[in-house]
């Protein structure tokens, strides 16, 4: 055994003097000198403490690559943790200069509001206090800008009463004191028409599309609506990349644990705490497809039942969540129309009949002519006193079963003729807009004349007219037959311009 101990000194002088010599020499080597020079001396013992070392020494060759390998994957995992903090901390950082973005805007916008003597946006001014965001103090605040919105309102909801001068005021007047006010202080020109038109459209449903050329005045025209109503209109530019409701509402980021919320959801929300009317302008929405990004409201706003007007706008609620919140659940409110405004042209989308059919549409063609009318003051309007006008006008003037039967009588002939007809929501839309244009001064036959217009003759410009101009010519014809010559004078120059492109 002695012989054993001898032959362990020399390799640990070899272990020391030259480590690579004895890992590839004095111990993975099929042979080597040491072992030959003491081997045959060991004995059983010598042999015994040979193994013993050698597996001892195998161990901690083991081991130290082990402890390298863990020290390794703790190296990598620090390096990866550091990426998500710095990737946390620079999306925080965006969103700080987001908010910074959106403030500086609602500053200008407040600048103009006040030269043009309109009330600041409150709402937008509260998130800043001693240079510090308002916002950023809530701790785990999941809805900042909605928060701010509570806060705005935290001593009630606001009330709007009409004017002691607009007591008792009918829908005729109130489209006249509009046009005016838009002449007297905005500078903008509509015709008594087109203002019968938005108002009864208003009575028909909550979407609206205004289309046309550019600069004819379709920005304007709900814009001065909220001047008017002396709540101002909320605008939401729609953009190209528009896919989907999250673009609408906003969506959840799961790294700053708290809900990116849009204009647009602000303002739907904004309503729930107020009485009066709220216009919602959806600006240039044909520029990405509406159906895509749209469509959850407009299956929303088919349901006969306004409390299941609900959108969902986050998976699981929360107590702290906003007030109107609930269970990440948001009633749409019934005080609110959301005015869409399209250009027709080469950068936009085609509007298609699925929202056709669930809108009324204005077409702007061209500009008003300036005219004189005397100053008017705005009118602060509650919500459901206009829509008990609406209520009243169809309870005053249904359409007239003459009428009605020669309609349907038009209806077959452009079933028979172009292979179109008036769907349900058609003549669920007359049924509301005829007697709310009527309560606005308007005739019976303008008002089916409009509709006739926008609802069936537009779906023209997708047919091939030039092989219906015989067809075209029969319309017309017929129109003078049912309803006489001098009446559906917009359906008649229509027809005429389609008649007109097909040559």
């Amino acid at each position: 055994m002695s012989y054993y101990f001898d032959y362990l000194a020399a390799i640990l002088r070899l272990w020391f003097g030259n480590l690579p010599a004895f890992f590839s020499g004095q111990l993975v080597g099929p042979s080597n000198d040491l072992l030959t020079s003491y081997g045959a001396s060991f004995g059983v013992g010598g042999w015994i403490l040979f193994v013993l070392v050698l597996i001892l020494l195998v161990a901690i060759a083991v081991g130290i690559v082990l402890l390298i390998i863990y020290l390794i994957k703790r190296l990598l995992a620090k390096g990866k943790h550091g990426n998500e903090q710095k990737m946390l901390e620079e999306i925080e950082r965006l969103n700080l200069e987001l908010y910074d973005v959106t403030m500086e805007r609602d500053s200008i916008l407040n600048l103009k509001r006040e030269y043009e003597g309109i009330p600041t946006l409150e709402s937008s001014l509260e998130g800043k206090k001693d240079g510090k965001k308002k916002v950023e103090s809530k701790d785990g605040v999941r809805f900042p800008r909605l928060a701010t919105v509570d806060a705005k309102y935290k001593d009630g909801e606001y009330v709007t009463a009409l004017p002691e001068d607009a007591q008792n005021i009918t829908l005729k007047e109130i489209c006249e004191r509009f046009r005016n006010f838009a002449c007297s202080q905005m500078r903008l020109y509509y015709t008594i028409d087109v203002v019968r038109q938005f108002f009864s459209a208003m009575g028909t449903g909550k979407l609206i599309i205004l289309e046309g050329i550019s600069g004819t005045g379709k920005t304007s025209l709900p814009y001065c609506m909220g001047r008017f109503l002396k709540h101002g209109a909320a605008i939401c530019a729609v953009q190209p990349s528009w896919r989907d409701r999250s673009e609408l509402l906003g969506y959840y980021n799961d790294f700053t644990k708290k809900f990116t919320e849009t204009e647009f959801l602000r303002a739907v929300y904004e309503a729930t705490f107020r009485n009066d009317i709220t216009v919602l302008i959806l600006d240039e929405m044909n520029l990405a497809r509406i159906e895509y990004y749209f469509a959850e409201f407009l299956s929303i706003m088919e349901m006969p039942n306004f409390n299941e007007w609900i959108v969902d706008v986050i998976a699981a609620g929360r107590e702290d969540d906003p007030v109107h919140l609930k269970e990440g659940k948001l009633l749409i409110p019934q005080n609110i129309w959301f005015v869409g405004t399209a250009n027709n042209d080469d950068s936009t989308f085609t509007i298609t009949d699925k929202v056709y059919d669930r809108a009324v549409s204005l077409f702007f063609e061209n500009k008003s002519k300036a005219f004189d009318a005397p100053y008017t003051e705005a009118l602060p309007l509650p919500a459901e006193y206009l829509l008990n006008l609406y209520a009243e006008a169809k309870k005053a003037h249904p359409i007239s079963p003459e009428t009605l039967e020669k309609f349907e009588q038009l209806d077959e002939f452009v079933i028979e003729h172009f292979k179109l007809a008036f769907g349900n929501r058609i003549m669920k839309q007359i049924h509301g807009f005829v007697p709310c244009y009527i309560e606005c001064g308007g005739t019976e036959l303008e008002a089916f004349d409009f509709l006739f217009k926008t609802k069936i003759l537009k779906k023209f410009e997708v047919l091939n007219v030039a092989f219906l101009r015989d067809e075209l010519s029969l319309l017309d014809e017929q129109l003078t037959k049912l309803f006489g010559k001098n009446e559906f004078l917009m359906s008649r120059d229509k027809i005429r311009s389609l008649i007109k492109m097909s040559r």
